[in-house]
């Protein structure tokens, strides 16, 4: 390895301690208290009077501070901070030495000793023995803290590269304790999903992620090869066409939480693999989704937050049932200006949206454009919002509304100005869904990269029969960054996507 000055003198402190017959990465570890029930073990004997526990604890050392012959350290594991307090007649000539000349910032530690509370009221381990567990050769790039003593504070080396951060991830959990508490945020979102739909009757399962024909969303695929079988694979972009198989099958409530893949482009809202929730449901529609959908939202935001309102980006988000509904065409008229339904062609539609000011590519297809459109006004929508309604041309597994055939029964659910899931009243009729895929696949020889290919064995489902239903898909991450406050996916993603250094 190529190392710098820093990290070779460590390298040398690192001899010292193999020197000294202290082995700096040890194989076993006696810890008995983490540092939170050290602090809980010293209260209680304290609160009965009785002789306080001698313990062994372990972590990383977070603050060193040598006072001649008496040092005070901090150490710090995943619960928590507890002080050292190391003395040169407790510890020993050699090892207070040792520990002044070859401990570091960062190393991860074993001390035993017992709970005391110091002169300035901190509960503390008067270290008896202290071992190396993981000498770190790199220095990480945590804010050190000095007092003098006059008392004065001064901290050094905040580890604040944004993008540096995102690439050493584990260098960033490891000096900023917001960020773990952000992913453990994280975690707890997708445990109360999880838990709201396996109390709701809804069966938990596993469908491929590697797929011989892709479909179920509007993207483009990652490709790979099998070379035993010779076979082009994808990798999965949406869970939804094996999902509804399983209804065929007889499985009325069905849900999986995983990663989706999809090649398209990278945003403040979009990483090429992503966390998805996707779940079905028999013998309901878009009307039942929706009031499902309030329900899981609002009640995993009560099991993780404590409340139903909570601040994003400046706003105060209100995620109490009933949310507000509206259609997609009165969504854009308002908020931009056009009425799609007087442009029925992609060319008129094109030559409008250009006079209004707006972007518009010179393949993309009628339906793309109305997409488009919607990119437009979506972040003003910051409230929680059904947009429903949408045209059959960009919804291809979604059912026609009985009063107007040329759009579908279909919601989007926004909240803070982006989108956060997807529903259908799905389509069910195999001749119908035929059609519709000979349709993307015109999409797609005019331009359209992101049409669904024909997929014969989901329709040799449907002609078994699959009951009425209704599903939603849910971006988990971007459900991550509302109840984190966050504007970037990349903050709620452990090892976000990015370009080549």
């Amino acid at each position: 390895m190529d190392l710098n000055n820093l990290e070779q003198q460590r390298v040398e402190k690192l001899e010292r301690l193999r020197t000294a017959g202290m082995e700096p990465y040890p194989r076993r570890v006696q810890r008995t208290h983490t540092t939170q029930e050290a602090r809980r073990a010293y209260e209680a004997a304290e609160s009965t009077e009785s002789t306080p526990p001698t313990i062994t604890v372990a972590g990383r050392l977070v603050s060193i501070r040598v006072m001649g012959r008496v040092a005070f350290a901090h150490l710090e594991d995943e619960s928590g901070k507890l002080q050292l307090f190391l003395r040169r007649n407790e510890l020993g000539e050699d090892l207070y030495t040792l520990f002044k000349k070859a401990f570091d910032l960062g190393d991860f530690v074993e001390a035993t000793g017992p709970l005391i509370r110091t002169r300035t009221g901190e509960i503390s381990v008067q270290a008896t023995s202290l071992r190396m567990l993981a000498k770190a050769l790199t220095p990480l790039p945590i804010p050190k803290e000095y007092t003098d003593e006059a008392g004065n504070l001064t901290r050094y080396s905040a580890f604040s590269d944004t993008e540096e951060r995102y690439r050493q991830r584990y260098a960033d959990l490891a000096v900023n304790p917001e960020v773990r508490e952000l992913f453990r945020t994280r975690s707890r979102t997708i445990t109360a999903l999880r838990a709201w739909l396996d109390t709701h009757g809804y069966l938990e399962v596993e469908t491929p992620i590697l797929q011989p024909i892709y479909g179920g969303a509007a993207a483009r695929p990652f490709t790979t090869h099998h070379n035993q079988l010779k076979q082009d694979l994808y990798l999965r972009i949406s869970f939804e066409l094996y999902l509804k198989r399983l209804l065929v099958g007889m499985f009325e409530r069905v849900y999986e939480i995983g990663r989706d893949f999809r090649n398209e482009g990278i945003s403040y809202k979009h990483n090429p693999e992503f966390t998805q929730l996707e779940m079905y449901c028999a013998y309901t529609d878009l009307y039942g989704m929706m009031e499902t959908v309030e329900q899981l939202l609002s009640s995993t935001a009560q099991a993780v937050l404590g409340t139903q309102h909570i601040p994003y980006q400046g706003h105060q988000l209100d995620l109490t049932p009933p949310w507000r509904r509206l259609s997609l065409r009165d969504v854009i008229c308002e908020g931009a200006g056009i009425d799609y339904s007087d442009f029925p062609t992609a060319d008129a539609l094109r030559a409008e949206m250009r006079r209004c000011g707006y972007d518009a590519a010179e393949k993309a297809t009628w339906g793309r454009l109305v997409d488009n459109l919607l990119s437009e006004v979506e972040p003003g929508l910051i409230q929680p919002t059904f947009i429903h309604d949408y045209p059959v041309e960009i919804s291809p597994l979604a059912k026609q509304k009985a009063d107007d055939p040329t759009h579908v029964e279909r919601f989007e659910i926004f909240v803070g100005g982006m989108e956060l899931g997807n529903a259908f009243t799905e389509l069910n009729d195999p001749f119908e869904q035929e059609r519709r895929f000979l349709q993307q696949g015109r999409a797609s020889a005019a331009g359209d990269d992101e049409a669904q290919p024909m997929d014969e064995d989901y329709l040799r489902a449907l002609k078994y029969g699959m009951p009425p239903n209704g599903g939603f898909g849910l971006g988990v991450d971007r459900l991550a960054m509302l109840f984190t406050d966050r504007h970037s996916i990349r903050e709620v993603l452990l090892y976000p996507h990015l370009r080549a250094k």
